[in-house]
């Protein structure tokens, strides 16, 4: 489950942004100065940090420093101050984006969500060309690795080949008979509803590994097949 830091120091703000980030599926844990920011960092490894500036014990420009030199998590800043300097201030600093009080929660959802999209994005283009990640879902091709959400799931040879053809070969959509030919070829003489028994096992094991409603699908194409969608068509 995605981790989120809220760092402010005033307790209602860092109620409702919990409120709101949880309803969208998110796992939130909070902080109320600098200090104890960078002890909950330091515990938590969080996916994405909501940073606000003014804050006791250590202001949140020194936090997010501290913070950038020893890692890439993304930051949201928060300030009640909108001056454009100071957002050209916390942006040069290593801050992904920046949201001036008082804000909208749903607006703060949307960023985060977007921040994280962004930064998924990112790590799908730089991670090596053996390693397939659709959402919480990795494949590693050289040690033949499935897991989900960090958790290692145990496939059968045949099908952990149909996942592995799904994942190479995303939004596209292959009928019984074609998934047959690539998995268990042309000389293959059982029926072709064997392809639907292998795609409920993927979809059960797979998805049993997380809580939260799983970010990609291996979905139905009525009358003609399957095919397998990622983060953006869940």
């Amino acid at each position: 489950m995605t981790t989120i830091l809220v760092v402010d120091d005033d307790h209602n703000i860092c109620r409702i942004t919990k409120l709101y980030l949880e309803k969208s599926g998110y796992k939130v844990f909070t902080a109320h100065d600098g200090e104890q920011a960078l002890t909950q960092f330091g515990q938590l490894s969080p996916d994405l940090i909501v940073l606000d500036i003014m804050l006791p014990k250590r202001d949140g420009w020194s936090v997010c420093q501290m913070i950038r030199a020893q890692s890439d998590v993304p930051i949201l800043m928060l300030t009640a101050r909108g001056h454009v300097d100071e957002r050209i201030e916390g942006l040069q600093m290593g801050a992904d984006d920046y949201l001036v009080k008082p804000f909208d929660p749903n607006e703060l959802v949307a960023r985060v969500t977007t921040i994280l999209r962004r930064t998924l994005l990112r790590a799908e283009a730089a991670a090596p060309a053996h390693i397939y990640e659709i959402g919480s879902l990795r494949v590693d091709v050289l040690s033949h690795d499935v897991t989900v959400e960090g958790q290692l799931v145990a496939l059968p040879k045949k099908e952990y080949e149909l996942l592995l053809f799904f994942v190479r070969n995303p939004n596209q959509v292959f009928t019984r008979e074609d998934l047959i030919a690539k998995i268990w070829g042309w000389d293959f003489e059982g029926e072709d509803r064997v392809v639907d028994l292998y795609i409920k096992r993927l979809r059960q094991k797979l998805s049993a590994l997380t809580e939260r409603k799983v970010d990609w699908v291996i979905r139905t194409v009525w009358g003609v097949g399957y095919k397998f969608e990622g983060p953006d068509a869940c």
